[in-house]
């Protein structure tokens, strides 16, 4: 009897489940490694929560550069919960198993958080730029409503795209292995359980890493060009320090963000191996928004000083 076969489409409604293995492949460290990830959770949890506090709270740091920071750290919270509570889950319970409707949500949610992160890093760069190099009209530039638009394009921009790359890759067939060797539904691997033609969606993937990836990329290289040259004219070195602080902590989280993030998906594919693509996604993914508040608060004088207001009421 022939039987025909159902369409990619049904993948969205067939109880496809999948198995993210994450570190099964060291069984005695399961308990090290959940202990080890949920102190790191709490500390992402803390730090960013609270940065993105005392900037809403101390009137001294009400400016388009605190404004920024706040929504970057509350952004770092959103990003590492679409992945760590559900590897803590797998490692506490070692029950690995994720349907595709929730590997599809988890996905669309990780896509859409680092789309935002490379957009916002891009406009926090915008920021620093007028800041340094036209400071005459930075208030004017940077007022409320064009800071509220560029955040509101950051976190609204690739909803719709991400969402859409989400649905084509999860629209391909999986008719064979249903085992991840990651700790969440990243593209890539997904895609190679795919038993369809992933070209399309390869190339689907690659166009949004250049636009949301490389592109936001030079237009943070192109401005602290620019701002580098001006601070270097500076007259007194001590000016030129100072101009250099506001802006040295935010460019040590792009090179490790964008540097990490390339290399996990601008590589050519006969380089792909899903151990070293693990590695590259702990730091982009937790490893970095952990460290992202030591970055900017222990270079933040403002900040500390707030903290310390905050701490002693």
């Amino acid at each position: 009897m022939h039987h025909q076969e159902k369409p990619p489409e049904d993948n969205l409604t067939e109880p496809i489940e999948f198995v993210l293995l994450g570190f099964a492949d060291m069984p005695h460290l399961q308990w090290f490694l959940f202990g080890l990830f949920l102190i790191i959770y709490i500390i992402i949890l803390m730090s960013n929560g609270t940065i993105f506090l005392i900037t809403k709270m101390d009137p001294a740091l009400q400016n388009p550069m605190y404004f920024f920071l706040s929504n970057f750290s509350f952004l770092e919270i959103c990003y590492v919960s679409a992945t760590l509570p559900k590897m803590l889950m797998n490692l506490g319970t070692q029950r690995r198993r994720i349907s595709l409707v929730a590997c599809a949500t988890q996905m669309c949610f990780a896509l859409m958080f680092a789309g935002t992160e490379c957009l916002l890093l891009a406009v926090m760069a915008y920021d620093r730029y007028v800041a340094i190099c036209n400071p005459l009209h930075y208030p004017l530039v940077m007022n409320h409503r064009v800071c509220t638009q560029l955040l509101t394009g950051s976190w609204t921009i690739g909803i719709p795209v991400m969402t859409e790359l989400t649905y084509q890759i999860f629209s391909l067939p999986f008719c064979g292995s249903k085992q991840i060797n990651h700790f969440f539904c990243d593209t890539l691997t997904i895609l190679r359980l795919a038993c369809g033609d992933t070209f399309v969606n390869e190339m689907l993937l690659y166009i949004l890493v250049v636009l949301f990836g490389m592109i936001p990329f030079l237009l943070i290289f192109g401005s602290y060009s620019k701002i580098i040259s001006i601070i270097l004219k500076l007259p007194s070195a001590t000016s030129r320090a100072k101009a250099f602080s506001t802006c040295s902590s935010h460019l040590m989280v792009v090179v490790v963000f964008f540097g990490s993030a390339i290399v996990t998906y601008l590589r050519p594919n006969t380089r792909h191996s899903d151990g070293t693509d693990k590695v590259n996604s702990l730091f982009y993914t937790i490893l970095i928004p952990m460290f992202n508040p030591m970055i900017y608060g222990l270079r933040n004088k403002d900040l500390i000083i707030a903290l310390r207001k905050l701490l002693c009421k």
